[in-house]
């Protein structure tokens, strides 16, 4: 059981929403949340406060009556749950409640404790509202997709419950559930804010992050394969560079080949013995795609950290409108709601995933070209050259999603279009970009585990098995447990598939 306390970290999500652990909200968020709803309620009173007495958007310039106050929220719920398009996976959805409840721990809202208590329980019980992927332009937040979780919270609307699509009163009744109290402003203190795009976005960096570890292991291995010269991974080269993630990558590479039989000491080969030769048979320096790997996936990993940093500052912080502030007795309107920050760290994100995903199209390619590599043969293909074909189907698939990568990379971030009447002149597409990262991160899954089953299947050519790291030696075995070495052709896609699927749901520190 996680407790609650308004400030979660990276490692709460994983533990929350992968592990599924449960969680209880700290007794100091309930008094805040009292506090903060006392004051708003009190505050309000012959007051103009937007979104309590007032319309919303351009028509927050329309007085509202008392007597239609809680009417008013359940008009704006109803009436922006309009979201389209294929449904957003519950995993993050799941990460956006957590993102959402924690922002409304803060006490800014000055939402009814009911909210808190609901979105609680259905965390804890895997009741995940309906989102669809379309809707959001990010400026006062996620207000279509947040819609749909408010319709969810009063009631009404459909969740995923024990996989299976229902309508929110039948589970409600099945869980013994209520739905909130709307007194104030609960409507518009759920749906004006930054949580879903924030809540894929650190789905998105799990993700990336587990992602850059399979594509280090494999760096290293295709090093081990081609039996490269060690020293572009050395500290002292990459010392000589003061990025923290260059060194970081050769790091890992380092410690990746510790006990590799395969990797060569330059000085063994080029420096203690005379070379009388003109031409060198052997290269000299290896391609880009092998030698500068740390310099192409430090800057990965030093925007992934940042990336973490930004999005974890939103989960922590009153993305709403207006502020509620207790401690000075006021009430505060602005746009804390404006999802900019997300929408370019998404961009940024989704930029490095690309490159790792081009990057390993080059290794891949390197692997099954015997003009480039000099040992393996065409396609790496273990059996009869021209009768069979080894992995050259599954190269057009590699390529093609690559490119659709650099494609969808484009950035969200400058891509405004007006709306709302104007009142919207400026938007930041936050959660768009957040979706075309996620789309972008599960394509490079793929690309990476056609390369590692080429991998495999480079050592299984070479009966190198007993002289690569114990590392890749694992990552070999557990790959060789899903795809059975091949000869004869053998339809692909149910292995590239299952490999993708491993990677996506093992981080490769479960191979230590």
């Amino acid at each position: 059981m996680l407790k609650l306390t308004g400030n979660l970290g990276i490692e709460d999500f994983y533990k929350i929403i992968f592990e599924k652990n449960p969680i209880e909200i700290d007794e100091t968020v309930f008094q805040t949340i009292e506090n903060s709803f006392n004051f708003l309620r009190d505050f309000s009173k012959n007051k103009i406060i937007y979104g309590v007495n007032t319309g919303f958007g351009p028509m927050a310039q329309y007085k509202i009556a008392d007597t239609d106050r809680i009417k008013l929220q359940y008009n704006l719920i109803r009436s922006h749950a309009s979201g389209t398009g294929n449904p957003i996976h519950p995993l993050y959805v799941k990460s956006a409640m957590l993102a959402r409840l924690n922002t409304l721990s803060l006490g800014n809202s000055g939402v009814h404790k009911s909210v808190i208590e609901l979105m609680t329980q259905l965390i804890n019980r895997d009741i995940i509202p309906l989102i669809y992927e379309h809707g959001g332009v990010g400026a006062s937040g996620d207000l279509v997709q947040l819609a749909h979780l408010a319709l969810v919270l009063i009631g009404e609307g459909e969740v995923f419950y024990k996989n299976e699509l229902r309508s929110t009163k039948e589970v409600f009744e099945i869980e013994n559930l209520k739905p909130i109290t709307v007194v104030l402003r609960e409507g518009l203190a759920l749906m004006n804010g930054t949580s879903v795009m924030t809540g894929i976005g650190i789905v998105n960096t799990i993700k990336a992050r587990q992602l850059l570890n399979w594509t280090i292991l494999c760096s290293s291995a295709i090093n081990e394969i081609v039996e490269a010269y060690d020293d572009h991974l050395s500290s002292e080269l990459n010392n000589a560079k003061r990025h923290k993630g260059q060194r970081e990558i050769a790091k890992q590479m380092r410690a990746n080949l510790s006990d590799s039989k395969l990797t060569k000491k330059r000085e063994d080969h080029l420096y203690n013995k005379a070379q009388d030769a003109t031409v060198f048979e052997e290269k000299v320096q290896e391609y880009y795609s092998l030698r500068c790997v740390p310099q192409i996936l430090g800057p990965v990993l030093d925007t992934l950290d940042s990336v973490e940093n930004i999005l974890i500052e939103e989960v922590n912080s009153a993305n709403d409108n207006p502020i509620v502030n207790v401690e000075k007795q006021h009430v505060y309107h602005g746009g804390n709601f404006h999802g900019d920050y997300i929408s370019l760290e998404m961009d940024k994100l989704k930029l490095v995933v690309t490159k790792m995903s081009m990057l390993a199209e080059r290794q891949l390619n390197y692997l099954l070209n015997p003009s480039l590599n000099n040992i393996l043969p065409a396609f790496v293909n273990l059996g009869t050259l021209g009768l069979n074909f080894g992995m050259q189907g599954v190269q057009f698939t590699a390529t093609s999603t690559t490119a659709e990568n650099q494609m969808l990379s484009n950035p969200m971030y400058v891509h405004s279009i007006p709306n709302n009447n104007d009142n919207q002149d400026i938007v930041s597409m936050g959660t768009n970009a957040a979706l075309i990262t996620k789309k972008v991160i599960e394509n490079t899954y793929e690309v990476v585990a056609i390369e590692m089953i080429t991998i495999i299947q480079a050592i299984e050519y070479l009966e190198i098995q007993d002289k690569v790291s114990s590392k890749t030696k694992k990552m070999y075995d557990a790959i060789r447990n899903i795809v059975p070495a091949f000869k004869d052709d053998v339809v692909m896609y149910p292995y590239v598939n299952q490999v993708k699927d491993f990677i996506m749901n093992h981080d490769n520190n479960l191979l230590k």
